[in-house]
């Protein structure tokens, strides 16, 4: 019985707390902006990752760069319905319309994502070679805390003005 009613009384819960919710992600969001600002040393546990183990190299940056939090600010209210322009509203019709098409759209969305990335990654390697990639590194670390810190300091201030 527990395991039929733990989940809507979460829900309840998550509605009637939806404001303090938001504001303490959005703290969560602009302290870790803040901590990725001022701490700009990677972490020594990426450099012990062996090449061959690629997916988990590329996993491991994932999380550390804190590309989970990209989810945030769906949560956070920043991308409302009445917000979408006639592409996104098409899509979420697609989506919402049968748990089928949601996953054909989510796997077409992620081969398209990957076969770009691997066509790019493919040129650099062959035009520019390996040579380039190792001298030509470039850090976004600052950029990605900045829009962090932006990201969650625009959904607080929605939060606050936004009536209870």
């Amino acid at each position: 019985m527990l395991v039929m009613i733990l989940p809507f009384s979460l829900l309840i819960a998550l509605v009637e707390w939806q404001r303090e919710i938001q504001i303490g992600a959005s703290l969560l969001v602009i302290g870790f902006g803040m901590f990725r600002l001022v701490n700009r040393r990677h972490p020594r546990l990426m450099a012990r990752i062996r090449p061959t183990q690629l997916a988990l190299w590329s996993f491991a940056v994932a999380i550390a760069h804190g590309a989970g939090l990209m989810l945030v600010p769906i949560y956070l209210g920043l991308c409302r319905a009445a917000d979408l322009d006639n592409g996104h509203e098409a899509a979420s019709a697609l989506i919402n319309a049968n748990l089928v098409m949601a996953l054909v759209v989510s796997a077409v969305h992620s081969v398209a994502m990957i076969a770009a990335g691997g066509f790019l990654a493919w040129l650099v390697y062959r035009y520019l070679g390996l040579k380039f990639i190792s001298r030509s590194w470039l850090n976004l670390d600052a950029t990605w805390a900045a829009s962090l810190i932006l990201v969650g300091a625009l959904s607080l201030a929605i939060s606050l003005t936004t009536p209870h």
